[in-house]
């Protein structure tokens, strides 16, 4: 799941290499922390959240298959 995040982003963003997923194991849910550049972070947000959103479902949907939760947080 961390590699889809980072890839998704990663094709979003002007510098992808400042680009990191980090993944945070918990009991019932796995917390996936991203960071981008400063100046990137409206484009992975997106208008309104759409785009942070957009990858939320599709976190949601593929844990459903894993029968896992995952979370993501965009960090500054």
């Amino acid at each position: 799941m961390r590699e889809l995040i980072e890839q998704i982003a990663k094709s979003l963003v002007d510098n992808p290499d400042k680009v990191s997923v980090h993944a945070v194991e918990g009991e019932q849910v796995t917390v996936l922390e991203m960071r981008v550049d400063p100046s990137d972070l409206g484009k992975v947000i997106g208008k309104q959240g759409r785009t942070a959103r957009a990858m939320r479902t599709l976190l949601g949907a593929a844990g459903m298959k894993l029968r896992k939760r995952f979370t993501l947080e965009i960090l500054e």
